[in-house]
């Protein structure tokens, strides 16, 4: 019975992504966890001074969140054995869809899409501006382009494919559940997009979030690059373009996801962009052999559901097995 429950709440959840997106109207896990964060940091800020003291509460309110999370989901996992199974799967499966992004980033993608190849670039950057941290005001079509595409390759790996990649070893690993990791990972990734950056006021108190987002991401980014070269059918040169750019980034992980794509779609990303005023110019990821158009982003996103739906694939193989021996 183990293994029906693991599976189907892996499938489940998987169409509930492909389908519907976040909900606006309904309360999301990650907005709990937004809000926690947004309160702690504040009394961090409040009561904490030094670099050692930020650096120890910023950690504290990491690990506490984190395991809060996946405490959290494995408290919910036990439903469907104590309780209610069909409650319990249902409520498992659309907490679990929430830590996947697949529909939310095509959605996202095309919002910016639509204006843009009908030429209406200043609605194109108001779009864009809701979806990235970068100053859009100025951006060309051909930047606008390129930031899609970047957004798409980062946010493929952390958004999508190491989700899966921990509800995956989730359901293999004794006395926890597919729910309990994902959402512990979802949490450190939310830390990272939220207090997580390498500058005042959060140096300090995001160091250890970033840090253990990287860490987390890193064994997921690796594999999914890996899967992502054997489904271009050109192996050995993706690697090796990745190999080269890939430690080009400061960030251990988003480098590799942007090259991955990069290669595989003969496109070249990277460049200046201006963050609060300040220009920063990231490394140059790939090769200018195309230019990105619609097709490039379809590409991109066709990819990374093919990558996720062969992940999910081999998960519900290895869960079988593991339950049936």
């Amino acid at each position: 019975m183990d293994t029906d429950f693991s599976i189907i709440i892996l499938i489940i959840a998987t169409i509930i992504d492909y389908l519907i997106s976040d909900p606006s109207k309904y309360l999301h896990p990650v907005q709990v966890m937004g809000w926690l964060i947004f309160k702690a940091s504040n009394l961090i800020f409040k009561f904490c001074n030094g670099k050692f003291v930020c650096r120890c509460a910023g950690s504290i309110l990491c690990l506490l969140l984190v395991l809060a999370s996946g405490f959290f989901g494995w408290t919910v996992s036990l439903i469907k054995y104590h309780f209610f199974p069909l409650i319990g799967i249902t409520i498992e499966s659309i907490l679990l869809a929430s830590c996947f992004a697949g529909r939310s980033l095509r959605l996202a993608a095309i919002d910016v899409l639509i204006p843009l190849n009908t030429n209406k670039i200043d609605l194109a950057r108001i779009k864009l501006s809701q979806y990235v941290g970068r100053d859009t005001r100025n951006l060309s079509k051909k930047d606008i382009w390129r930031t899609i595409l970047e957004t798409i390759s980062e946010n493929s790996i952390d958004g999508v494919i190491a989700p899966l990649f921990y509800a995956i070893i989730g359901a293999l690993l004794p006395y926890t559940s597919s729910l309990t990791l994902a959402l512990a990972y979802k949490a450190s990734s939310t830390l990272d997009s939220t207090i997580g950056y390498k500058k005042e006021p959060f140096t300090d108190i995001g160091w250890f979030s970033a840090n253990l987002e990287d860490i987390l991401t890193w064994i997921p980014c690796r594999l999914g690059v890996l899967t992502l070269a054997i489904l271009s059918g050109r192996p050995y040169y993706v690697l090796s373009i990745c190999n080269r750019d890939g430690d080009k980034d400061l960030s251990p992980n988003s480098g590799w996801s942007e090259s991955i794509y990069a290669a595989i779609l003969g496109v070249q990303l990277g460049g200046k962009n201006i963050y609060d005023g300040t220009i920063k110019k990231k490394p140059l990821l790939g090769e200018p052999i195309k230019s990105i158009t619609f097709t490039t982003i379809e590409k991109a996103l066709v990819l990374t559901r093919v990558c996720s739906l062969l992940w999910l694939g081999l998960g519900i193989i290895l869960i079988y097995i593991k339950n049936t021996r």
